[in-house]
């Protein structure tokens, strides 16, 4: 988890997650065309993001392609979103029900 929100910390690396969400399966030479920072810079924040195993990576033929894995973003909506947002939903709940039945006793 620590790679994780490490890896989700910085605006490039967010940056690059974007764009792969937008084009999945771009190669190296396709993400820096959009980046305004060097290819080497690009690499290492690429790095990061597999470690973090927030991208995943498939070779075809010379060419390496990036491609977003969204499971550990799943992980964090479940652990540390999802467990809020219950609480919301029933409390929205209670209200429509609580609205319900002033409307029906009128």
């Amino acid at each position: 988890m620590d790679k994780l929100f490490k890896a989700l910390a910085d605006g490039t690396r967010r940056e690059l997650l974007d764009l792969l969400f937008a084009n999945n399966g771009q190669s190296l030479g396709e993400l820096c065309k959009q980046m305004t920072i060097t290819r080497q810079a690009v690499t290492k924040h690429l790095l990061l993001l597999e470690e973090a195993n927030l991208v995943t990576v498939v070779w075809q033929g010379r060419e390496k392609l990036h491609y977003l894995n969204p499971v550990p973003i799943g992980e964090i909506y479940h652990r540390w979103i999802g467990k809020f947002e219950h609480h919301r939903v029933e409390a929205l709940n209670t209200l429509k029900q609580a609205l319900e039945e002033d409307s029906e006793r009128e």
